[in-house]
């Protein structure tokens, strides 16, 4: 099975979009961030948004194969790394 990093749940809860590759297998990482205060995030009320593509092009130019949102916490982030590791 392929080992695919994800960045830690801190990146994500700062609103920062992460790209990945494994082999064929493309992802992008959306963080949707809903703030509780100015300074604070709503963990419950966020998600993240994961878009996985084959192919040699880039997000912007290619067609989704799947996309779906998890839960904005550790269990979360796990399970859309399952979910990647499962499409390569």
């Amino acid at each position: 099975m392929a080992d695919i990093f994800i960045p830690t749940l801190h990146t994500f809860s700062n609103g920062n979009v992460f790209t990945g590759s494994c082999g064929t297998l493309r992802f992008r990482v959306e963080p949707r961030v809903t703030l509780a205060t100015p300074k604070e995030v709503d963990l419950a009320k966020s998600s993240i948004h994961c878009a996985l593509w084959h192919g040699e092009l880039c997000y912007e130019l290619s067609q989704m194969e799947a996309e779906r949102d998890f839960p904005m916490s550790e269990d979360g982030r796990t399970a859309m790394k399952a979910w990647l590791e499962s499409s390569v």
